[in-house]
């Protein structure tokens, strides 16, 4: 394997790692803070998966400008957000959500909020880099 190949593997570990820790982490925050329940434990993988695609519309619209490294993206958008974000659990949380009423409003929430935060994600990032001349991350 090679040294660009090993790096990068290492890459998207750490940030994989760091992204899964952050995800049980936000799940214990929210959980203490509004308790148990069928609606409210659907909470934190809706707010993963709304402020991880937020983030990776950051993320990618820094990278499209030619402004970040693909070490940065690899560790960030592929590690870090890959393992923060989650459909698989959305799927299941969604298939269990006991009723039709709050599994639809789980799905569209998820999908609705998601494709908004990747939105106002990509917006932010423009307006970013718009007013900075930064150099590459």
């Amino acid at each position: 394997m090679s040294t660009t190949r090993s790096r990068t593997l290492t890459l998207v570990a750490v940030g994989g790692f760091a992204g899964a820790n952050a995800r049980w982490a936000l799940g214990v925050v929210l959980t203490r803070l509004f308790g148990a329940g069928a609606a409210v434990s659907l909470l934190p993988t809706l707010a993963a998966n709304v402020t991880g695609a937020f983030a990776l519309g950051v993320v990618l619209t820094v990278a499209a400008s030619g402004r970040l490294r693909e070490p940065t993206k690899a560790i960030a958008a592929t590690g870090f957000l890959s393992s923060y974000t989650t459909y698989s659990t959305f799927a299941v949380e969604s298939a269990l959500a006991g009723t039709p009423a709050l599994l639809a409003g789980n799905v569209i929430a998820n999908y609705a909020l998601g494709f908004a935060g990747a939105i106002v994600g990509r917006l932010v990032a423009r307006r970013l880099l718009d007013s900075s001349g930064g150099a590459a991350a």
